[in-house]
């Protein structure tokens, strides 16, 4: 190995990682409950009209518009639920349906009015208003959704919402992506668990921890592996038993240290590098390949910078080799509150707060890599290019909130 690294453009990064994954082709059938956070693998059809039927939106009178401002003879009651002979069409002259909200509207009525909206509302007579609009508070069967449409598409992540119109369609099986295996470790001597002991020079291994659960938080299940020691021949047999893996994410060992063992463990292992480095603060060392049919991805050891190139690069990257059509970060756009500094020549990433349309910078962009409270503290990134040299109060930025929605097209999210 070259005893320098050659730092990547960090958007010739973004780009490369994402050319290097691969969606996966494998499916798998869950119960529509158990499909909660799974990846659709086939498009879902509208096989039952929404509504299936004419129905009200309201509790009220069912009426033909031309009888507005008359006086009508109620004709029936018609409840949700009601069908055959009690939604029949059989209104004569000056007659009309009381209604309830969602019951099936007979084909002879046009308008439903509130009853709040009526005047002298007996048990078999109501006035109705003259001014009223027709078709008002009446849903027609097929409004919402038609047989035949695309209700969901392929590659749509399945929420709260999905699950209502899967349920709405009497679908209770439904294809999915079957989900990725992913491998999350630390490297270090120095590490101790957090039910270990750690003295004064060893600390805790939060990293794998914090990435676990970020995984979690955007919809994968990452199994912790353990640390890797800080030795040549132990790193290559440790990583030479995580080629099963679809993904293997490590923190630490990849930059020039005498002690950082992992390029070359993983190299030793079949890895075919993408890139080793990227211009961008924090993260530079930050390293991406292929092991066989194993994507791999190398984080800095430093916490804060672990997480924020996470953020930025491995949920990409995850969601699409997931099979997710949504896999570019959404930019917010907000005011940023107070002005701050950043380095020119290369990209910065800048973490902050986004409250009520602003955004503003943690501890005046003043933390180091190792910080982790500064990630505590912070909700959104902002990233700069690297012209960048400070960002003024007032000015217009895009910021990439934690947990953000993504998106089917690349947007620029460069300040």
């Amino acid at each position: 190995m070259s005893n320098k690294l050659t730092y990547l453009d960090f958007a010739a990064a973004v780009s490369k990682s994402l050319e290097l994954a691969i969606p996966t082709t494998l499916t798998q059938k869950v119960s529509l409950l158990d499909s909660l956070g799974k990846v659709l693998s086939q498009d879902i059809f509208c096989i039952k009209n929404l509504p299936s039927f004419n129905n009200s939106a309201m509790d009220g009178f069912a009426i033909r518009y031309s009888d507005a401002g008359k006086t009508l003879n109620i004709k029936r009651v018609i409840y949700a639920g009601d069908k055959e002979d009690k939604v029949k069409a059989n209104l004569k002259e000056n007659e009309c349906y009381k209604i309830m909200t969602g019951a099936q509207v007979p084909t002879d009525a046009d308008t439903i009015i509130p009853i709040e909206n009526c005047t002298n509302v007996t048990n078999t007579q109501v006035t109705i208003p003259s001014e009223i609009k027709k078709s008002s508070n009446l849903r027609l069967k097929g409004e919402e959704q038609t047989k035949g449409n695309i209700l969901l598409k392929k590659g749509e992540t399945i929420t709260s919402s999905t699950i209502t119109l899967l349920a709405s369609q009497g679908i209770v099986m439904v294809e999915v992506f079957k989900d990725i295996s992913i491998a999350v470790l630390s490297t270090g001597d120095e590490l101790k668990e957090p039910w270990e002991n750690s003295n004064d020079d060893e600390i805790y291994n939060c990293n794998s921890y914090a990435l676990v659960s970020l995984l979690k938080e955007n919809g994968f299940n990452a199994t912790y592996s353990g640390v890797i020691p800080d030795n040549l021949e132990k790193s290559k047999e440790f990583i030479s038993n995580l080629k099963n893996y679809d993904v293997v994410i490590t923190s630490g060992g990849i930059s020039m240290g005498d002690a950082d063992f992992m390029a070359q463990a993983f190299l030793s292992n079949g890895l075919e590098t993408a890139f080793h480095g990227v211009n961008i603060k924090p993260g530079r060392p930050i390293m991406m390949g292929k092991m066989q049919k194993t994507f791999v991805i190398s984080l800095p050891g430093n916490p804060l910078t672990a997480m924020v190139n996470a953020h930025l690069f491995v949920i990409p990257v995850l969601k699409k080799i997931q099979g997710n059509s949504g896999f570019y970060h959404d930019i917010e756009k907000v005011n940023n509150q107070k002005e701050f500094k950043t380095k020119q020549g290369r990209v910065n990433v800048v973490l902050g707060s986004c409250e009520n349309g602003g955004f503003i910078v943690t501890r005046d962009n003043k933390y180091g890599s190792g910080m982790i409270t500064a990630l505590y503290e912070s909700n959104a990134l902002l990233v700069t290019n690297e012209a960048t040299n400070s960002i003024k109060h007032n000015q217009e930025v895009g910021v990439i909130r934690f947990n953000n929605k993504f998106l089917t097209k690349q947007v620029n999210i460069l300040n």
